[in-house]
C-alpha cells in the first residue's frame, strides 16, 4: 500500500488531479459554512438535534443544511433529478434510446438532468424554508418577500454551484464527485462529534464507546464484503472460424453484485419517510381543528421510534428490488451474449438464460436487501438502547463512507495500471 502511494506521488499528472480533488472540496467545505443572514443558529443547531428525520437529510446534503448556508441543500436536487430521469427511461423510449446510444446519449440525458435541477432546487428551497419558519423554533424571523425571493435564489444557485463541483471532479476520474461531496460533508463532522464526546466524557460511558468503536468495525467489514460481493455466472463462448482464423472457445464468467442499487435505496427511502411528517407540519397550526388534529396525529406517529424504524427497513428493502430492476436488465443481457456466441452451460440462449439471469438475481439480491434495511435502522436500535445520539456514526453514514472510499480506491489503481501498460510502449 506505501509502495501505491509514493507511485501516486511520483506521477505529476496524477497527482495533479488529487490535488485539484482536494482543492474542490475545500471549495464546498468554505461554501458549507457561509450562512445565509437572519438565521438563529443556536436554534437552528438544537432543532436538528431534537429532529432525527432532519438530521439524517442533512447527511445527504453534505452537512449544510444544519448551518443552514447558500449550500444548505447540497447534491439533493441534482440526486433527485438523476433518479427521476433513470426512472422516465423505462417508460419513455426516446430516453431509452438516448441511453443505448452511449457517451453522447448519456451527454443529452446530463443536459437535461441539469434543467430539471433547477426547478427542483427552488422547490425544495422554498418547502424548506416555509417548514422552518412555521416550525416555531424561532430558527427564521420575519422575511420581506424580497428578501425571501433571494433567499431562494441563493440557496438555489449554491445548489447549481455544488453541482457544477461534482461535474469537474468526476471529469478528472478520481471517484464520482457527487459521492466525494457526500463523503465530505459527513467526515467533516466526525472532529465535531469526536470533541463533543470528549468534552462530555464519563468514565461510566467507555463501555457505551467500546461498544459504538465494535459496531463501526463490524458495519465497514459487514459494507466492504456486501459491497465486493458478487456470484460469477459461468459464461462460455462458442468456437467460430471466420477465413483462417478461430474465435471464441474460451470460459469466463459474468459478474453479479450482491448490492447493485449502492446507496440509492436509502436515499428514496429517506425522501418517503420525510414527506408525510414534513407536509404534516405546515397543517399543525391550521385553524381547522379537525385538519389541525391529523396533521398532528401524523406527526406523532411517525415519532414513533418503532414505527419510524419498521417503516424504514420495509422501504429500504423494497427500494432495493425496485432500482435494482431499474438498472438490471436480463432480458437485454441474454440478447448481448447470444449475439457474442456466448452462453451459459446447462441453459439454453435467449429467454431460458434471461429467466435464469433474473431468478439468480433476485436471490442474492435478498442479501444485499435486507443488510441495506439493517444499515439505515442501525442508529435507532443502538440510540433506543443507548439513549445516546449515533447519527453521525450511524450506519448509513459508514455505508456511504465506504463505499465512496472503495469506488475512488478503485479508479486510483485503475489510473494506475494504466500508466504501467504505457510503460511497455
Amino acid at each position: 500500500m506505501l509502495e501505491k502511494i509514493t507511485n501516486i506521488w511520483k506521477i505529476k499528472d496524477l497527482r495533479n488531479k488529487i490535488l485539484f480533488v482536494l482543492a474542490m472540496l475545500l471549495i464546498f467545505r468554505v461554501a458549507a459554512h457561509i450562512p445565509i443572514p437572519g438565521v438563529d443558529t443556536s436554534n437552528l443547531e438544537a432543532f436538528f438535534k431534537s429532529n432525527q428525520l432532519l438530521g439524517l437529510l442533512n447527511i445527504f446534503t453534505g452537512g449544510g443544511m444544519e448551518n443552514f448556508s447558500i449550500v444548505m441543500l447540497g447534491v439533493g436536487p441534482y440526486i433527485t433529478a438523476s433518479i427521476i430521469f433513470q426512472l422516465l427511461a423505462m417508460v419513455i423510449p426516446k430516453l431509452a434510446e438516448m441511453q443505448k446510444e452511449g457517451a453522447q446519449g448519456q451527454a443529452k440525458i446530463n443536459r437535461y438532468t441539469r434543467y430539471a435541477t433547477v426547478p427542483l432546487a427552488i422547490l425544495n428551497a422554498y418547502g424548506l424554508i416555509t417548514f422552518l419558519r412555521q416550525s416555531g423554533a424561532g430558527i427564521i424571523g420575519e422575511m420581506s418577500i424580497f428578501t425571501f425571493v433571494v433567499t431562494i435564489m441563493t440557496v438555489t444557485a449554491g445548489s447549481m454551484f455544488l453541482m457544477w463541483l461534482g461535474e469537474l471532479i468526476t471529469e478528472k476520474k478520481i471517484g464520482n464527485g457527487i459521492s466525494l461531496i457526500i463523503f465530505a460533508g459527513i467526515v467533516a463532522r466526525l472532529p465535531i462529534s469526536v470533541q463533543q464526546t470528549l468534552a462530555t466524557y464519563d468514565s461510566s460511558q467507555l463501555p457505551t464507546i467500546a461498544a459504538f468503536l465494535l459496531v463501526g468495525l463490524v458495519i465497514i467489514a459487514g459494507v466492504v464484503f456486501i459491497t465486493e460481493g458478487r456470484r460469477n455466472i459461468p459464461v462460455s463462448y462458442a468456437k467460430r472460424i471466420r477465413g483462417n482464423r478461430m474465435y471464441g472457445g474460451v470460459d469466463t464468467h459474468l459478474p453479479l453484485r450482491v448490492n447493485q442499487a449502492g446507496v440509492i435505496p436509502i436515499i428514496f427511502a429517506v425522501s418517503i419517510v420525510i414527506f408525510p411528517p414534513a407536509v404534516a407540519q405546515f397543517f399543525t397550526t391550521s385553524s381547522i381543528p379537525w385538519l389541525a388534529s391529523f396533521a398532528g396525529s401524523i406527526v406523532g406517529i411517525f415519532k414513533n421510534q418503532l414505527f419510524y424504524a419498521l417503516l424504514y427497513f420495509v422501504l429500504v428493502v423494497a427500494f432495493t428490488y425496485f432500482y435494482t430492476a431499474v438498472i438490471f436488465h436480463p432480458q437485454q443481457m441474454a440478447e448481448h451474449l447470444q449475439k457474442q456466441g456466448g452462453f451459459i452451460p446447462g441453459i439454453r440462449p435467449g429467454a431460458p438464460t434471461a429467466s435464469f439471469l433474473s431468478y439468480i438475481s433476485n436471490r442474492i439480491i435478498l442479501g444485499g436487501a435486507l443488510f441495506l434495511g439493517i444499515i439505515a435502522v442501525l442508529p435507532n436500535i443502538i440510540q433506543s438502547a443507548t439513549n445516546m445520539q449515533t447519527l453521525v456514526l450511524g450506519g448509513t453514514s459508514l455505508l456511504i463512507v465506504v463505499s465512496v472510499v472503495i469506488e475512488t480506491v478503485k479508479q486510483v489503481e485503475s489510473q494506475l495500471i494504466m500508466r504501467d501498460y504505457e510503460g511497455f510502449y
